[in-house]
This record gives C-alpha cells, sequence and structure tokens, in this order.
C-alpha cells in the first residue's frame, strides 16, 4: 500500500483571513461543547457523539453551511467536520449554538493527519469533499487533495457500503478525480454512465456552485461505493 509521505505537500494554503469578534468569542466560547481535539490516538466516536449512529465526515467544510444543511435534515446521523480555517469554524460554532444542534462535532486540523492518525478504520458511512481547491494550474496539480496516496487512506475509513462523494465544479478536476478513483478496485462509481451522478438531495446548493454556474461552468458529483 502506498503511503503519504511524511513532509507531503499540503493540499491547501492558510489564508487565515479576519476573524470577526462574534467568530472569535465562538472560538472561545463554544469549542468545548461543539470542538475535538486531537490526542495522541484514535477518537472515541460514540463516546463524542454520545450513541451509535450513522456517521459522515466532511473534509473542508468552509463556512458550515452544508454541514448544517445536513445535520438538520438527517438527525439520525453523525457528523464530524474538519476544515483548517478558522474564521469558517467560527462560523459554525456561531450557527450550531443558534440552533441547538447535537449531532455535529468539528475538528480544526490538516484533515490527511486527523485520518492517519485520529479516525479507526471503517468508522464512516460517508466521507464528502465539495468544492476543494482544483488548483487548476497544470503545475500546480500535485497540490490537488484527491490523489492516489490519499484514496487509499480515506478508503480505509469508509465501511463496507460507504461512499466517498466529491463535488466540484472544475471539468478538469472531475476528469482527475475519475482518473484516481477509477483505478481503485475497491471503488465503484455509483453512476449509471460510470462519469457523474444527479447532486443527491442531502448536497445543499452551495455559494461556490452558483458562482460556478454563473461563470458557465457546469458541476460534477462523482459518487464512488466501497466495495
Amino acid at each position: 500500500m502506498s503511503e503519504l509521505p511524511q513532509r507531503r505537500i499540503r493540499s491547501y494554503v492558510r489564508r487565515e483571513g479576519r476573524l470577526t469578534p462574534a467568530q472569535r468569542q465562538a472560538l472561545e466560547d463554544l469549542w468545548p461543547r461543539y470542538g475535538v481535539d486531537v490526542g495522541e490516538g484514535a477518537l472515541d466516536l460514540d463516546a463524542l457523539f454520545g450513541r451509535v449512529a450513522p456517521r459522515v465526515l466532511e473534509i473542508g467544510f468552509g463556512n458550515g453551511e452544508n454541514l448544517l444543511h445536513m445535520a438538520a435534515i438527517h438527525p439520525e446521523n453523525d457528523f464530524l467536520g474538519i476544515e483548517v480555517h478558522r474564521p469558517g469554524v467560527g462560523h459554525l460554532l456561531q450557527r450550531l449554538d443558534e440552533q441547538s444542534f447535537t449531532n455535529v462535532r468539528v475538528i480544526c486540523h490538516d484533515a490527511v493527519e486527523v485520518l492517519q492518525r485520529h479516525l479507526a478504520d471503517a468508522a464512516f458511512d460517508k466521507v464528502l469533499l465539495f468544492f476543494p481547491d482544483p488548483w487548476p494550474k497544470k503545475r500546480h496539480h500535485k497540490r490537488r487533495i484527491v490523489q492516489p496516496a490519499f484514496i487509499e487512506l480515506l478508503k480505509r475509513k469508509l465501511k463496507s457500503g460507504g461512499v466517498f462523494h466529491v463535488a466540484t465544479d472544475w471539468e478538469d478536476y472531475a476528469v482527475h478525480v475519475l482518473n484516481v478513483m477509477t483505478a481503485q478496485p475497491e471503488l465503484r462509481n455509483l453512476a449509471a454512465d460510470g462519469r457523474n451522478s444527479p447532486r443527491p438531495d442531502y448536497r445543499p446548493e452551495t455559494k461556490f456552485e452558483r458562482r460556478g454556474q454563473r461563470l458557465g461552468h457546469a458541476i460534477f458529483d462523482l459518487l464512488f461505493e466501497r466495495t
């Protein structure tokens, strides 16, 4: 099995931006309720959520609006979100508190490190990656998060029958994802034509999606099941 290098190329650049006073306050006051501090070993998700339930992981949740939507329409599921940018984390914490959600937890850390060190194998029914940075310039393609070593790691975290869902508005990135994913013998494309699936009801239309549509971009939903 291929391993991710210790000094790997990261798929993101930390653009911290400005924390609003409300976001800063949320990070200080609400983190103990919704935030997860990763330690040395794998997290006990049953203890973290206080129950046994279907689990969904979203990598790079931005401002958290997708997580909020999914947690609201599927209260029977638990949702774990990972994001490195603190303004987005602060915004999500505010909204979680306003609506008194109990089925969402948040990690502010590098997603690959969390997958490698802090999440047990076969822990998730779905893993979601919505509108990741496409790194469109060819010299930056090595920064794309969907790479063979990443998928080798990620598929171990899916249960048998679990689904990895990528959404993008960059056709070149969609082709890249298809090429990487179809090379994995333990993953099956759920699209009838072996390419793109219709947008599932659980994925709301995002601001990135609307921006892409205004620019004339097609939207690609790619769903692969672990067999």
